[in-house]
């Protein structure tokens, strides 16, 4: 099956993404505009990519907490019902919640829940991810789990926490962390970024400029995955993830936040791709 390209959408995600006039930045309507145009599969992928934030919502809703991220496909109250009778989330999402819910249930015979709520959640989440169809769904969301399980490896590490606690999901690399004892997990030929990393969450003590740090492996994996693709669904999530980024920087440090904007109008400029 061919790719749709979205020569048009391309063209104008620079201008969707900030009026140099605007003192705002809303990551949400951006994202809105974006789904306009997207034909129903490319849509899904964009919903799976944007699921990860109602999974954090989802949680955040389990431990009676105000936090609400805006990027997520669902509301509060849709979120709210879901938690009480999943519709709409995807297949193993919907799994988690509903074996939790009931420990004699069908559901609870599929999810291991020795691994507790939060774990079992995010595991669904990525594997959703790895049954997608879309390459930088499955690629980014492999990336992602990765990158967190080595900063929470190397967190749990320094307070002599077990590892096997924090990591989320089965495969080699969360293996090794597991069973390793090098400073580096034995990982540094396997992950390209993996000094990054651990020199950002061991060296930096400043937590703004650690995460800071941490963003930025993010911000680069994003544009390497579609490095090859200019307007397909690829070259779209590729400019979500980073709007996704930039949004949190929004809220964390408004002049980075600024900054890592103008970063991305320049990297993606839409009218120079249809010229080429």
């Amino acid at each position: 099956m061919f790719e749709k390209n979205y020569y048009c959408l391309v063209a104008g995600l620079r201008e969707y993404a900030l009026d140099s006039e605007t003192k705002g930045f809303d990551a949400k309507e951006i994202i809105s505009q974006i789904e306009e145009e997207l034909s129903s599969k490319d849509l899904e992928s964009l919903h799976l990519l944007q699921c990860y934030y109602d999974c954090e919502n989802i949680i955040a809703l389990r431990h009676s907490r105000a936090a609400f991220n805006p990027l997520g496909n669902m509301s509060r109250e849709q979120l709210e019902a879901e938690v009480e009778q999943p519709r709409h989330l995807p297949k193993r999402i919907a799994e988690v919640i509903r074996a939790y819910a009931d420990a004699e249930g069908e559901d609870a015979e599929k999810v291991d829940t020795s691994l507790g709520f939060e774990r079992s959640l995010m595991k669904a989440y990525y594997e959703e991810c790895e049954h997608s169809s879309c390459r930088f769904v499955k690629e980014w969301a492999e990336f992602d789990r990765t990158l967190r399980n080595v900063v929470a490896a190397i967190v749990a590490r320094s307070l002599d926490r077990p590892i096997e606690s924090v990591t989320v999901g089965e495969g080699d690399v969360v293996e090794q962390l597991h069973r390793s004892s090098a400073a580096d997990f034995g990982l540094r030929g396997e992950i390209q970024y993996l000094d990054a990393v651990i020199s950002a969450v061991n060296d930096e003590q400043n937590m703004v400029e650690k995460e800071h740090k941490i963003d930025l492996v993010r911000w680069e994996q994003a544009q390497q995955i579609a490095s090859a693709d200019y307007f397909n669904i690829n070259a779209i999530l590729s400019y979500v993830a980073r709007i996704n980024i930039v949004a949190r920087w929004s809220l964390l440090d408004e002049k980075r936040g600024r900054e890592m904007f103008e970063r991305i109008k320049q990297e993606f400029d839409g009218k120079n791709h249809v010229n080429k």
